[in-house]
């Protein structure tokens, strides 16, 4: 796969993930609590997320890239969207970020690629089960249960829908006006939820208690970042190591690496996880909305 350090134990967290889903399914099914399979075909369609991600799927390119996006001064993806590529190119030459902030910047841009990315896997599968629908035989069989698996994923498309309107908006306003230094959260994960839930029905207590929450989410996500860029210096330097024949040097620095690997596989296992937590919380106040 030709994955970076990064990209493996980003894999490991989003596989383990998948393989416990898959697991709970299992009883689910054992139990007859998924006849229409919407839990299955929603396991599939993930599946298919992290394969695409990844470069798994057989296509070529399909593969996202990793967070540094600076190379010899040029960004190594593209965001296969004119709108949002006219966006970061004004970004890049207004002079109204740092490095820092343009790296911060690029995470967002790429995480709106993946959100659209989502979208449209779902949008085709969403598309294949209404044309199944139009061939069924029995109409009786149709309204009884198919009806409820389509509502349910119309309802996951406008979720996603408003959330990918929304990221474009403060895409395209941080772009012309820069980063606003009061703003309360600065991961673009955190940032999304948190528009999402100021739109759900959340209570003010309850949106109080969400805001805390997020600030801890946060936090969890920023040590993710720094064990990644820590495991990313050390597999450059046992990359280094290993053409030295130092064999002491060698052993600790290959300790070091599985010391760190592992803590970002469990980091990224745990962020992972708390995000589809606080996204399933926010997706059942959105639907308290629509009643």
């Amino acid at each position: 796969l030709h994955l970076s350090a990064v990209k493996l134990a980003e894999l490991h967290s989003d596989l383990k993930i998948q393989e416990k889903d898959e697991l709970s399914w299992k009883k689910l099914k054992a139990e007859g609590l998924d006849e229409d399979g919407e839990k299955e075909a929603k396991l599939r369609r993930n599946l298919n997320v992290i394969m695409t991600k990844y470069g798994m799927n057989g296509k070529k390119d399909s593969q996202l890239v990793d967070t540094n996006y600076i190379k010899d001064g040029t960004e190594s993806d593209t965001l296969d969207d004119p709108r949002l590529e006219k966006l970061w190119s004004k970004a890049k030459t207004s002079g109204k970020f740092s490095d820092e902030e343009l790296d911060k910047l690029w995470r967002e841009f790429k995480h709106h690629k993946e959100k659209i990315h989502e979208y449209n896997i779902l949008l085709e599968t969403v598309s294949r089960t209404e044309d199944i629908h139009k061939n069924v035989i029995n109409p009786s069989e149709e309204n009884l249960v198919k009806e409820e698996i389509l509502h349910n994923k119309h309802r996951e498309l406008k979720d996603k829908l408003r959330s990918i309107n929304q990221g474009f908006e403060r895409l395209r306003k941080v772009s012309h006006q820069g980063y606003d230094t009061t703003s309360e959260f600065e991961e673009p994960r955190v940032i999304d939820l948190w528009d999402l839930a100021k739109s759900a029905n959340f209570t003010e207590k309850e949106l109080e208690s969400f805001r805390e929450e997020l600030k801890h989410f946060e936090a969890k996500i920023e040590k993710h970042h720094h064990y990644q860029k820590q495991l990313e210096i050390s597999h450059q330097k046992l990359k280094h190591v290993e053409g030295t024949g130092d064999k002491d040097h060698l052993i600790r620095n290959k300790e070091k690496y599985a010391m760190l690997e592992e803590k970002t596989k469990e980091l990224g296992y745990k962020v992972k996880k708390h995000l589809q937590d606080l996204s399933s919380r926010i997706s059942q106040g959105l639907q308290h909305n629509e009643l």
